[in-house]
């Protein structure tokens, strides 16, 4: 049985004192079937990985290059100096707000697991997608274009995270069985390209606006590995009622 997963995405909330409190609120909630995890903005990074537990801290961001002249960046290669070995990749925010293409998400992910890092690559389609009835063939490119570049050894070092852009943060969910079919989905254009055996092995995580009410209808579907949660992770309860799912 794969392991599960709850991953937090703070996104660009909290002050430094709140984001300490909420880490340590989280101590002990990893377990033998599942694995927890946060991706914190990049200024509480050091800070929290000094207080680390079992509780796992990722990057929301970086730049692939390990050095040179772009200003405000944060190299891939300084995480990985940090201590850093999570990161998160191809969030639908970074795609529509920073017009990251499918061709600079390949480097981000070709750099991030040259340094040894763990991917959590994202994908998924915005409404007029999903209304037109072409999901899976945009979510299908999407995977082509950025991640499956990747070796079957790499791809070990991936957890694919399927949000549903218009479900996050529009109260907006989408339906178990709209959710399972997508993953249902991705799972086999990974058996396509990579095999039986890695596709059974590769962690699929939902994103959209899983909260503690749905978590359980959702985590109960065959190919849905766990979550990744933005608004959710911010409050402490919820989040834990989450992971208890």
């Amino acid at each position: 049985m794969r392991k599960r997963i709850v991953a937090g995405n703070w996104k660009m909330n909290l002050t430094k004192g709140e984001g300490e409190s909420l880490y340590n609120s989280l101590k002990g909630t990893t377990s033998s079937q599942t694995e927890v995890k946060v991706f914190v903005p990049a200024i509480f990074l050091d800070h929290l990985l000094s207080r680390s537990h079992d509780v796992l801290v990722g990057a929301q961001n970086f730049h692939p290059k390990d050095s040179g002249a772009y200003t405000g960046e944060v190299s891939i290669s300084q995480l990985k100096d940090l201590g850093i070995r999570e990161v998160l990749v191809g969030h639908s925010e970074r795609r529509e707000y920073f017009g990251e293409s499918d061709e600079f998400l390949r480097e981000k992910v070709d750099a991030a697991l040259a340094h040894g890092m763990h991917v959590t690559f994202c994908c998924g389609e915005p409404l007029e997608v999903r209304e037109s009835g072409d999901e899976e063939a945009f979510v299908t490119e999407q995977l082509h274009n950025s991640l499956f570049q990747v070796t079957e050894a790499q791809l070990n070092q991936v957890t694919i995270a399927y949000e549903p852009i218009w479900a996050i943060g529009t109260g907006k969910t989408a339906s178990v069985e709209q959710a399972d079919a997508m993953h249902g989905h991705i799972r086999n254009q990974v058996r396509k390209k990579y095999g039986e055996q890695a596709a059974n092995a590769l962690r699929i995580l939902y994103g959209g606006s899983c909260k503690p009410d749905n978590a359980g209808d959702l985590f109960s579907c065959e190919d849905i590995d766990g979550g990744l949660i933005g608004g959710a992770s911010l409050k402490t309860q919820d989040f834990k009622q989450i992971i208890e799912a």
